[in-house]
């Protein structure tokens, strides 16, 4: 049976993009998945972006339900960031698109 889609946005594919895409969001949720990082080690690993983006961006996810936020209750404060139990449904697929891009963008690199 063929499903047709006459606006984007009750295509399944868009509504995902919507949460996960964009230009950083793709990136943290893919570096959260070898575990927690704090802050200031989720920015050095991508120094491109700007401290202001990166917190909006970590928001964006933990409104979303994607990440958790927990602080410590430590001097000075500590936070971490890791992918919550929904985010961990997502692991999959960030594999395969991995692997889909090793074998067929970067590849031709």
């Amino acid at each position: 049976m063929e499903k047709r889609y006459h606006t984007p946005t009750n295509c399944p594919i868009t509504a995902t993009i919507d949460v996960i895409g964009g230009k950083w969001k793709p990136i943290i949720l893919y570096i959260l998945l070898d575990g927690p990082l704090r802050f200031g080690e989720i920015h050095r690993i991508i120094p491109g972006m700007a401290l202001k983006v990166l917190s909006r961006q970590l928001k964006e996810l933990e409104q979303d339900g994607l990440i958790t936020r927990t602080a410590y209750p430590e001097v000075p404060p500590r936070v971490e960031y890791a992918l919550s139990p929904k985010g961990e449904t997502l692991r999959p697929v960030m594999q395969l698109l991995s692997v889909w891009s090793s074998e067929h963008l970067l590849a031709q690199a």
